[in-house]
């Protein structure tokens, strides 16, 4: 399954790994390239440069395939702006193949002194934006390619609040660049999907936690299994920083302190990093983020990363061949 991402980066599948906080280490992000995707290591889980260089250098270790890592560059407590020098000159000291960047453009911050960083150690750098503007913006700037991220991912969706199946296209239709779809993503037919509607790949994040080598507790995979896509839902436009995450307790109780008006610090306790061991470690799901997108609902079993990314092509090809038939066929 040849397409513009797998030649520019040299991987098997057109599929990668987004960000996930305390759950893309190493081992995963390896499996994942492994099977012939692209694995994710998330840096905002490391606290300096040599802990973060010591993580790629063990997903090196574990793997001679490509992989991506996420920063995030978003406002944020508790992490400095030294932190970030940190991941862009350990990202550029040890050549990772490619950034998923969101947030905050990179070419803007810091006067682009980290953009041209990479550039030149031959990164290839992608901007998760949400909008055409912001497309049209990276693709201006030099970025190597765009994630279209629709309303359905987890995390920190656009609060343009534009779905995939519209957002893909649009992208397509006004970008020269790679454009990869990510939100909505978890099967083989979505893959296809993505693919008809134009992209060069998918990037999805919620799916990989039902995989062997994300190491979390069993109540989490079988919470995961129990639960629907619209049991999510959108939060923090409030405080200027929307996201998508799992119903709870926690996002409840944020959703009834923005109806009454209540700030910043009133939710943070709620939606704390902090709570991370809590929720993956022990299994409480009820406590904290748990930001993960409308997949959910698509999420039946626990596989090894191998499995899913093979079934996934294998689906995706039946149905790409299904609909040349049915096209031929008219």
């Amino acid at each position: 399954m040849k397409t513009k991402l797998t030649e520019m980066l040299n991987i098997k599948y057109p599929i990668i790994c987004g960000g996930m906080m305390r759950l893309a280490y190493p081992p995963l992000c390896a499996a994942i390239s492994n099977a012939g995707g692209l694995g994710n290591l998330t840096s905002a889980m490391y606290e300096n440069k040599a802990d973060f260089k010591a993580a790629i250098r063990e997903v090196k270790q574990l793997t001679d395939k490509p992989f991506i890592v996420n920063v995030t560059l978003l406002p944020s407590i508790g992490v400095p702006p030294e932190r970030y020098k940190a991941y862009f000159e350990a990202i550029a000291e040890e050549e990772v193949a490619a950034l998923e960047l969101s947030g905050t453009p990179l070419h803007r911050y810091e006067g682009g002194v980290y953009f041209e960083l990479l550039k030149k150690a031959g990164v290839k750098i992608f901007h998760k934006v949400g909008s055409v503007r912001h497309g049209k913006s990276a693709q201006k700037a030099g970025y190597d390619g765009v994630f279209a991220a629709g309303v359905e991912e987890g995390g920190h969706p656009l609060n343009e609040n534009v779905a995939t199946t519209v957002l893909t296209p649009r992208m397509v239709e006004e970008l020269d660049i790679p454009v990869i779809t990510t939100g909505g993503i978890a099967s083989g037919v979505g893959l296809a999907a993505a693919l008809c509607l134009g992209a060069e790949g998918v990037m999805m994040a919620t799916r990989f936690i039902n995989t062997h080598e994300c190491k979390v507790h069993q109540n989490v995979y079988e919470e995961m299994i129990k639960r629907q896509e619209n049991e999510t839902t959108l939060y923090g436009n409030s405080i200027g920083l929307q996201g998508r995450a799992l119903v709870n307790d926690s996002i409840r109780k944020v959703i009834e302190i923005e109806a009454n008006g209540g700030g910043l610090d009133e939710i943070i306790p709620h939606i704390a990093g902090a709570l991370g061991d809590e929720i993956w470690q022990e299994g409480n799901l009820n406590t904290g983020l748990v930001a993960v997108g409308q997949t959910i609902g698509l999420v039946h079993d626990v596989v090894s990363c191998q499995e899913l990314l093979d079934q996934m092509v294998k689906e995706a090809e039946v149905a790409l061949s299904r609909g040349l038939s049915m096209a031929r066929a008219e």
